[in-house]
């Protein structure tokens, strides 16, 4: 998924991205081994990323709703033949242009995936 990617690698890797507090862990049992393992990176909050982020940019931002707004503030090309790539990374099967409904419909996706997504 390029696109979408590049997207997600500039919210979860910006040098200010909000860190989630990291969920309790449930308490290890007595008789496990402990085994050093790499630190797990922790999870970024990106609703307060990008908050954040339109809040330092000084412009006005509609990125909860617009897929170009979410795009600018991130620095990305959002462009119609961006949007059309992105569309294609993700799957989307409806016409391309139809920009209007391609727009709603990339929001919503990146959105959903975002929330799922790891860093």
């Amino acid at each position: 998924m390029g696109l979408f990617t590049t997207l997600k690698d500039k919210i979860f890797g910006h040098p200010d991205a909000k860190r989630a507090p990291a969920p309790a862990a449930p308490p290890a049992a007595p008789a496990a081994p402990i085994v050093a393992s790499a630190p797990q990176p922790q999870p970024v909050d990106v609703e307060a990323t990008l908050a954040y982020l339109a809040e330092k940019s000084g412009q006005p931002s509609n990125w909860r709703e617009s897929i170009v707004d979410l795009m600018k503030l991130v620095d990305m090309d959002s462009s119609l033949a961006a949007r059309k790539e992105l569309a294609d990374d993700l799957g989307y099967t409806g016409d391309k242009n139809d920009s209007a409904s391609m727009n709603i419909w990339l929001h919503k996706q990146v959105m959903a995936k975002l929330a799922t997504a790891k860093a």
